[in-house]
């Protein structure tokens, strides 16, 4: 853990744990800050998370800490602050300072991808499952129609799932009785039920489901059974997606690993293109 960000070491401190949804907020929170965490008191965090003190207590208590001052000690330990660049934030403007929040996340999901692990999984399960159903509504739904576009290009059969309403689980059911065994979902905030609904009803219907979210303590990760979270920014009057969209394509290049005529399509679709001048060059 020598190498990794306070980011990635403090959210490894709450893998694998069953957390309340208070108490995720207040995981997420405190991940988004990690620099900041060790320093803050339970007050504060507590105010950063939009959460009552006490529940800070029970979320340290819940961790296996005596209370949140051991918690905070073990942060200070675990996750200490790394040095401010010269200058600091009050160097930049709004706007660029939202753009090195996006690059900071795309460090961030870097050191997450230093494991294949997940992604390899996450590419397998999709490149088997025929179709291929890509759930986004709202926020996400550009980045469930963007994954579908690519992916159609190399899988015989996508199917994207962006539009709610009384039809999304006549959809799902319709890719499982095609054969489907897997759904990717795109789950950003803010989490519409329908989304989360939408993932329990898939399990219950035998699918596996591979989410793209912007946290691992997001709603839908109860209903995924193999969640890889990319942080979206935060620092424009509407969030930013630039992690959750590259993370989007790494799991298309996975996919295209376990496709074999993954490639052989890409060069019929050229051809075709060029055929008809589909691009102008």
């Amino acid at each position: 853990m020598s190498g990794s960000s306070p980011a990635t070491r403090l959210q490894q401190l709450f893998e694998g744990r069953r957390l309340t949804p208070t108490q995720r907020r207040i995981a997420h929170s405190m991940v988004r800050r990690a620099g900041d965490v060790p320093f803050l008191s339970s007050v504060e965090l507590a105010e950063l998370a939009g959460v009552s003190q006490p529940s800070v207590t029970r979320f340290a208590v819940a961790l296996g800490f005596d209370g949140y001052p051991a918690l905070r000690k073990h942060l200070r330990e675990v996750a200490p602050a790394e040095p401010e660049p010269a200058g600091g934030d009050d160097a930049y403007n709004e706007y660029q300072q939202a753009v090195l929040g996006e690059i900071e996340n795309l460090r961030h999901l870097a050191e997450l991808l230093a494991d294949p692990g997940p992604v390899e999984r996450a590419g397998r399960l999709l490149a088997a499952s025929r179709p291929l159903p890509v759930l986004g509504l709202r926020a996400a739904s550009s980045q469930a129609r963007g994954f579908g576009y690519f992916a159609a290009k190399v899988h015989p059969d996508v199917r994207v799932l962006d539009e709610g309403g009384s039809m999304l689980r006549d959809r799902i059911d319709a890719a499982r009785r095609a054969g489907a065994s897997a759904l990717i979902c795109f789950a950003l905030p803010r989490h519409p039920k329908e989304v989360v609904d939408a993932l329990a009803y898939a399990q219950e219907q035998g699918m596996a489901v591979v989410s793209v979210a912007d946290s691992a303590f997001a709603p839908v990760a109860k209903y995924s059974d193999l969640l890889i979270p990319a942080a979206v920014g935060t620092g424009l009057a509407f969030d930013t997606a630039c992690a959750p969209m590259l993370l989007g394509r790494v799991l298309l290049e996975a996919m295209c690993d376990d496709l074999p005529d993954a490639q052989a399509r890409l060069e019929e679709f050229d051809a075709r293109a060029a055929a008809r001048g589909l691009f102008v060059e």
